[in-house]
């Protein structure tokens, strides 16, 4: 009784009855589809490319600063980059904010470390068929979109660790 509540104790967070994908509640493309590379300008106005993470788990989000779902979530997205980044993931996140001189004060108050790229022309979010805000592209080591959510997540809970953990593998 006692070795079966240590085991229970030492399993990790992410272990899950069901898939995790499933428990984001995340569209799996079928056939799977490469993630078309794109360039934008950085906060920093130097280009950010899809490619300049090749061989990284990467978490695509489109988003904007007048998207409360957007803000709501973005503190979970900071958590989950800052807990995987060192293992081969990052998030890029991609405002689509024509108002521009809104986007760095929002990312400075929340306090954002990833990559954040300007598409205030929609470039980026057209070449992703972006329908809804937030959007997110959840994209393998290879360079193919693994998973799709439409809508705000939890990206810091069990599920989301779980969906990332097994790309990291």
């Amino acid at each position: 009784m006692m070795l079966a509540a240590l085991v229970l104790l030492t399993q990790p967070q992410w272990v899950f009855a069901e898939d995790p994908f499933t428990a984001l509640n995340l569209i799996k493309p079928s056939p799977p589809m490469a993630a078309k590379n794109f360039s934008v300008s950085g906060l920093n106005s130097r280009p950010l490319r899809l490619s300049d993470f090749k061989d990284k788990v990467r978490l695509l989000n489109f988003w904007a600063t007048w998207c409360l779902p957007c803000k709501e979530e973005m503190p979970s997205m900071e958590r989950l980059f800052r807990r995987y980044q060192g293992r081969g993931f990052t998030i890029i996140a991609i405002s689509i904010d024509a108002n521009i001189p809104a986007v760095e004060p929002f990312v400075k108050h929340l306090g954002l470390t990833f990559p954040i790229g300007l598409d205030p022309k929609l470039v980026a979010a057209s070449d992703f068929t972006v329908r809804a805000l937030p959007s997110f592209f959840l994209i393998d080591r290879g360079g193919t979109i693994i998973a799709i959510a439409l809508g705000p997540r939890d990206w810091d809970g069990g599920a989301a660790h779980g969906a990332i953990e097994a790309l990291l593998r």
